[in-house]
């Protein structure tokens, strides 16, 4: 456990959404560039099944992205430019188990309309619901971590 990382506040809420924007348009370009290969193997397979696998593909491309991401420092490219860092509830490192949790369950609070980043709204400590349920949380860091 980090001690420091431990104690650490919480990442704001406009430092997060910032992120999130940055993050969002990164992950275009992975999945963009991910759908490619994929595509041209998909020439000849039936349309509602190739979009299917399409669509779940691109799912798994995305948690793997993340999780590689979370599990090699706790951040992303955007985590990092805002100065963010996932780590556990008591201040350590994420495990396999804390990436797919919290991806599995950021995906349920994106499905819920986004309920799962709007709780961050209302939890005391500023904190989103797949962090709450994964064990994880975003806190703010210097620019040396």
């Amino acid at each position: 456990m980090n001690q420091a990382l431990a104690l650490a506040p919480p990442a704001g809420l406009a430092q997060r959404a910032l992120a999130l924007v940055y993050e969002t348009l990164l992950l275009i370009a992975v999945l963009f560039a991910g759908a490619m290969p994929f595509l041209m193997l998909l020439q000849d397979v039936d349309p509602p099944l190739a979009r299917l696998l399409l669509q779940l593909y691109l799912l798994m491309l995305c948690g793997v992205y993340y999780i590689w991401q979370w599990l090699r420092g706790g951040q992303t490219l955007p985590m990092k430019t805002w100065r963010v860092k996932l780590i556990t509830r008591d201040g350590g490192p994420l495990t396999m188990r804390h990436g797919l949790y919290r991806y599995l369950f950021a995906l349920a609070g994106l499905a819920l309309f986004g309920a799962g980043f709007l709780w961050a709204l209302i939890d005391r400590d500023k904190q989103f619901l797949h962090d709450r349920l994964a064990g994880t949380r975003i806190v703010a860091v210097s620019g040396k971590q």
